[in-house]
This record gives C-alpha cells, sequence and structure tokens, in this order.
C-alpha cells in the first residue's frame, strides 16, 4: 500500500522548538489509509515521548515491585533490566515501521487490522483494551497507599478505594481538556518524574550507598539452594512489568505532526531513557538496603519506605512520596489516553457495541468523550470492587501486564505473517533487510516472557491461584470469542483491512 508523499520543508520552528510540517501532508496520509481525522496534531515530539515516559513510568515500577524482586532473586535481580530492555527494543523497532506506514488512532488494533484482518485485530484490541482498563485500575489503587502515607492517613480499605478515585478523576479531567493539555501535564509528569529520579538516586548512591557494585553480582542467599535461574526468572518480572509504555506514542498518531518520522523516534526514547532511569532508580534503592539478608528472609517487607525514610527522614521522605504520586498520576492518565483512542478506534470502524457513542467527538475539545469514559468508569467500577473482595481484585489484576504483552505479541506475529505474504515496510521508518531478524526475535522475546509471566510459582496455593495469570487470560479471550459469535459486528465493518498484504496473497 502506498504512504504519504514526501513531507513538505518545514516552516518556521514553533513556540514548542519543533518544526511545523504542513498539516496537508499528514491529511493526505490519513485520508489515504481510509480516514479524515478530528483531533488535533498539538502533540509535539517532545509530548509525545513524555507520554510513552509516564505510560512507562520507571519510578511507578519500581517502587512497586521493588520489594518483591529483591526479597525474590537479590540484587542480581537488577540485570533483568537490561535483557528486558534488549526484548522490548525489538518490539519497538516492529511497531516503528508499523506506525510510520500507518499512523492512524488506537494503536495495536488498527494496526493489526492492516496487517491481518478485522477478526484478529477484533481480538487483538480486545485483549489490549481489557489490559489496559485493568492497568488503569491497578495503578491508581497502587497509589492509594503513597497518598495515605504523604497526607498522615491509614491505608485502609476504604481510604484507598477514596484516594484512587480521586486519582482517576483527576487524570480523567486532564484528558478531557484536550490534546494540549494532555500533551502540557505529560512533561511536567515526565520532568518530574526524572528530576525525581535523579535526585533521589544521586542523593542516595552519595550518601546513602552501603554497598559497593559487587553486591549486583551477590543473591545473598535468594532463591535457597536450588537452580537460581529459577528465581531470577520469577524476580525478572520487575524488568518484565517496565517496558511497555512506548506502544502510547503511536496511541496518538492523529495528533502527533508528520507522525511517520517522529513516533518511531519517540518510541525508540521512551525505551532508552525510560529504560536508564528505571534501572537507576533500582541500582540506588539496591546499594543504599542496609539489610539485604533481612528483605530476602521477610523481616523487612517494605524496603524502599526503609530507605526513604533513612535517607531522607519522615519529612524529605514525604516529598519524594509527593514526587511518587505525580508519577502515579501521570501514569494513570497517559494510559486513559491510550484507553480512550483505541475505544475511539473500534468505534470509528463500527467494530463493536456502542459504537455511534465510542466514535463520537467534542467539537471544543477535539477528544472522543464517551471513549474517555470508558476509561474512567470501568477502571473505577473495578477499584470499587475491591470493597466487596480485594483478592477477587487482585485476581482480576493479575492480567494486566500479561494482556499488554499479549496484544503486543499479536501485533509482532501480525507483522511477520505479513511480512512472510509480501509486505515490505513503506513508511518514513524501515528496518530494511534487517527486518525480518529482528521481527523474529521480537516473537521469540515476547512469548519467552510471556511464558516467564504464566509460569506457576506458588506450589501450595489452589491451582487456580498458581495458574491465576494464565486462566485469567484465558476468560478474557473465551469472552471475546463469545462476544465475536454472538455480536459479529467486525464482519460487518467497511473500514480498510489487510491493505499491507500485496493483493492476490490473501
Amino acid at each position: 500500500m502506498s504512504t504519504s508523499s514526501a513531507s513538505s520543508p518545514p516552516s518556521k520552528p514553533t513556540a514548542d522548538g519543533y518544526y511545523d510540517f504542513h498539516d496537508e501532508d499528514d491529511v493526505r496520509h490519513l485520508h489515504a489509509l481510509g480516514y479524515k481525522s478530528e483531533f488535533k496534531r498539538d502533540m509535539s515530539p517532545w509530548a509525545n515521548f513524555s507520554l510513552g515516559f509516564t505510560y512507562l513510568s520507571p519510578v511507578v515500577g519500581v517502587y512497586t515491585l521493588f520489594a518483591y524482586a529483591l526479597a525474590t532473586g537479590g540484587p542480581p535481580m537488577i540485570w533483568s533490566f537490561l535483557i528486558v530492555g534488549v526484548g522490548q527494543l525489538l518490539v519497538a523497532l516492529i511497531f516503528s515501521e508499523i506506525v510510520a506506514q500507518f499512523p492512524v488512532a488506537g494503536g495495536v488494533y488498527p494496526w493489526a487490522r492492516r496487517l491481518w484482518g478485522r477478526r484478529y485485530a477484533w481480538m487483538t484490541g480486545w485483549v489490549y483494551m481489557v489490559a489496559l482498563l485493568v492497568t488503569i485500575a491497578s495503578v491508581v489503587y497502587g497509589a492509594g497507599p503513597y497518598v495515605a502515607a504523604t497526607f498522615g492517613f491509614e491505608a485502609t480499605v476504604n481510604n484507598t478505594i477514596v484516594f484512587a478515585l480521586i486519582l482517576l478523576a483527576v487524570a480523567t479531567a486532564i484528558n478531557f481538556m484536550g490534546t494540549k493539555v494532555l500533551a502540557t501535564a505529560a512533561i511536567i509528569g515526565f520532568t518530574a518524574e526524572i528530576v525525581g529520579a535523579l535526585a533521589v538516586g544521586g542523593w542516595l548512591l552519595i550518601a546513602h550507598r552501603e554497598h559497593n557494585l559487587g553486591i549486583l553480582f551477590d543473591r545473598f542467599g535468594a532463591g535457597g539452594d536450588g537452580n537460581y535461574l529459577w528465581a531470577f526468572a520469577a524476580a525478572a518480572l520487575i524488568g518484565v512489568y517496565q517496558y511497555y509504555g512506548f506502544e502510547a506514542c503511536g496511541d496518538v498518531a492523529e495528533e502527533v505532526p508528520d507522525p511517520g518520522r517522529l513516533i518511531p523516534k519517540a518510541m525508540r526514547r521512551t525505551i532508552y531513557v525510560g529504560g536508564a532511569a528505571a534501572t537507576f532508580v533500582c541500582l540506588a534503592l539496591v546499594l543504599a538496603v542496609t539489610d539485604i539478608p533481612a528483605v530476602i528472609a521477610g523481616e523487612d517487607t517494605d524496603p524502599v519506605s526503609t530507605v526513604l525514610t533513612e535517607a531522607f527522614g519522615s519529612g524529605g521522605s514525604k516529598a519524594v512520596l509527593a514526587v511518587v504520586l505525580i508519577s502515579f498520576l501521570s501514569c494513570a492518565m497517559s494510559l486513559q489516553a491510550a484507553a480512550s483512542r483505541l475505544a475511539y478506534s473500534y468505534g470509528r470502524d463500527e467494530m463493536i457495541m456502542g459504537s455511534s457513542l465510542l466514535k463520537k467527538f467534542s467539537a471544543s475539545r477535539h477528544v472522543p468523550p464517551y471513549a474517555l469514559l470508558v476509561a474512567a468508569v470501568v477502571p473505577a467500577v473495578i477499584v470499587v470492587g475491591s470493597k466487596f473482595s480485594t483478592d477477587a481484585i487482585t485476581k482480576i489484576i493479575s492480567f494486566a501486564a500479561f494482556g499488554i504483552y499479549l496484544g503486543f505479541q499479536m501485533v509482532v506475529l501480525a507483522a511477520l505473517r505479513a511480512r512472510l505474504k509480501g509486505w515490505v515496510p513503506s513508511g518514513k521508518y524501515s528496518l530494511g533487510k534487517w527486518g525480518l531478524p529482528i521481527n523474529i526475535a521480537a516473537l521469540i522475546y515476547g512469548v519467552t516472557a510471556m511464558v516467564n509471566m504464566v509460569w506457576p510459582r506458588t506450589p501450595d496455593a489452589p491451582w487456580y491461584d498458581n495458574w491465576i495469570v494464565a486462566l485469567s487470560a484465558a476468560v478474557v479471550v473465551g469472552i471475546g470469542l463469545l462476544y465475536m459469535a454472538v455480536h459479529p459486528l467486525h464482519d460487518r465493518s467497511t473500514a480498510p483491512y489487510s491493505d499491507a498484504i500485496p493483493m492476490g496473497k490473501p
């Protein structure tokens, strides 16, 4: 399929510091793909990168999983950041080729639609949509205890629910204000998070370092007497759960000028900068933990709070927690933006019940209001549900990260299939002869990571808890298949599909 014509020469730089390419090129490209966008291209390259970074949110990821990873695998767990970073970079490179040719709002769903077809795209989007909505709930719920600690409240279930709903409401309000406000908020969130990460990490390394770098090769007895590989694989989930913000850069493709050139750059920067920041934060925390054996033995179950209190005192640690809260808010905001664009994309293509509402657009704010409401109401219901069963909410949330990986790998598989059927990426970014081997490597990495995520690690628990991630994925896919059979709107959608594959090779 042909892509846009060559870009027009850049005009004068805008106030954001980037060159404002003539909108006509982007309009023509999108029109050639079968769409007329209602979004405003108000998102600068810097803001697009910031959106991906805050979705990835190294502070949220590290602070949430640090205790588990250190207790499970000891200090060597930090090497998982390097391994996973390389693997996810391969995925980001494949996504870069796809978004450069198909810069359409919604991310994985429209990409799978163009690379494979309507039914496959429906399932890809369904899996990813559920994962995003659950992830939004998990992020705002996970922020509850930090809100309580910051403002001196007890972290009860009721308080956690209230704080989570407040955070969700603020994120929703920011998204409703339009692309320009979202872009500004993303930049503020990125700045606060990166400055906070550097400041906290730097201070810990300079003034509160308890160990030298040699401990990064010392497991301190983690994993017991068995094969350490299994302990490391379990602890490596801190890295696996970290690197998937880059896709959000492509979800807002219709809000970025010259997306075929700028979004691939933003995706790669998200991996580089986000991964480096996460690794730095984790390194600083590991070297600052006074009693690592106590963490591994389960005697210190919250080493992050212990380190922050020791290093900054009660007052200083609250200032750090304030930065952490900004990170949680920015992460929720970016996730909502991604989920709403995906829901809008579904609605625009008339792919799901309620499409007439999902595709509606606010003429004043240039956002899809009902799609945004879905990205707010469903997570809110999940959060409120914790009042009745925290265990049930934990089981629901267990699908979040796996669902994101599954959605990603469905696109990677679709790209490999299309490539083998003759697809030659023709956007402004291409891997050339490296496309096929990188595609294969990205798929191998993704499948390996998913196997690691579903692998049962609690032999003493009931079988359904031991296999909860795999079971939750099976339930989500099963519900999706049932819906497709009962309400097959996807087969009636007339929007373009399967056009990446050359004619005559269905």
